[in-house]
């Protein structure tokens, strides 16, 4: 697998994922807080989807895209942290070249469809606050099913083209200093002009990416500008209350995820193992997150939420 010179290239069948470079003495510890927070943030984002799911008063566009968003963190953490345990644990790091394609882009494309989700609640957002009276006219079942579609769609047709980008001659090594696959830890490797692979992850980072910024913050310009001009201070707070959850969830998500992107792109700012740990944690962060953050603001959500755990305890309870 492995060849005697560096001039000679090959087509890896396998690659060995080897952990996070440097901590080798700390990996178990490492391991314990990721499985940690893959626990809370499986538990979590189930709970929710199970809850929006069976409510039916809360069959409306919010709580729907919040369950989109839910469905998302679990594709991404259930993508990635089971191979990323395997290797703390159990040094299983052991990977095939077809396995680890698929693990690169269904990492790449839920991170990219919460993107997209994120922007399509500020949209929701904007319309509940800058035009309240025409919020179910415009947000209809059929809409909600295009824009679920249209984040679907654009997701994968960005990150399809990274599938060929990583499909080059590689010489030297077949072992990413990784957890799991990572577009540009697998193009590393390669001996080949990286270039392109470069520039397309960083025109996606710049224009897709920054342009969903561009109009969420857009959108809450609009709608904080509706905000105040509201006439009464309580109708003011209970606006600012309904926009808390999703500000709180877009600085999770976006913050962690840039660092990475364009850390990996300018070279060696930081050291290597705190950006292979950054990497990790921003698989976990936002899934982990995100439902704590919508059960302990929304309202709705929380009353549900003790509902089932209420249920839950009686029925513990009957059976002992």
């Amino acid at each position: 697998m492995m060849p005697a010179d560096n001039h000679t290239f090959f087509a890896p069948m396998t690659y060995i994922l080897t952990g996070i470079p440097g901590t080798k003495e700390s990996h178990v510890w490492i391991s314990i807080l990721l499985c940690l927070m893959y626990v809370v943030a499986l538990f979590g984002n189930s709970l929710l989807l199970f809850i929006i799911l069976t409510e039916r008063s809360l069959h409306e566009p919010m709580y729907l895209f919040v369950s989109m968003l839910a469905a998302a963190d679990l594709l991404l953490s259930t993508t990635a942290v089971p191979k990323m345990l395997a290797v703390f644990w159990f040094r299983a790091g052991e990977i095939s070249f077809a396995a680890c394609l698929t693990e690169l882009f269904f990492i790449h494309v839920s991170f990219m469809a919460e993107s997209g989700i994120l922007l399509a609640m500020a949209f929701d957002r904007y319309v509940a606050i800058c035009d309240p009276l025409r919020y179910t006219i415009i947000l209809t079942k059929s809409v909600m099913r295009k824009m679920g579609l249209a984040v679907v769609t654009r997701s994968f047709c960005i990150i399809f083209p990274l599938i060929f980008l990583v499909k080059m001659k590689f010489c030297g090594t077949n072992l990413p200093p990784h957890t799991y696959c990572e577009h540009l830890a697998i193009a590393w490797l390669a001996c080949e002009d990286i270039t392109v692979s470069i520039w397309y992850g960083l025109a996606v980072a710049i224009f897709v990416i920054g342009l969903d910024t561009v109009l969420i913050a857009v959108s809450y310009g609009l709608i904080l500008r509706a905000i105040f001009l509201l006439p009464s201070k309580d109708a003011r707070l209970k606006a600012l209350h309904t926009c808390s959850s999703h500000l709180c969830v877009i600085l999770m998500f976006y913050t962690p995820a840039f660092f990475p992107i364009f850390a990996h792109r300018f070279g060696h700012i930081i050291p290597g193992y705190i950006l292979s740990l950054l990497t990790n944690l921003y698989v976990l962060i936002p899934p982990m997150l995100n439902p704590i953050v919508y059960g302990v603001t929304t309202k709705e959500i929380l009353k549900r939420v003790i509902n089932v755990f209420h249920r839950w305890c009686r029925g513990s309870s009957l059976l002992s």
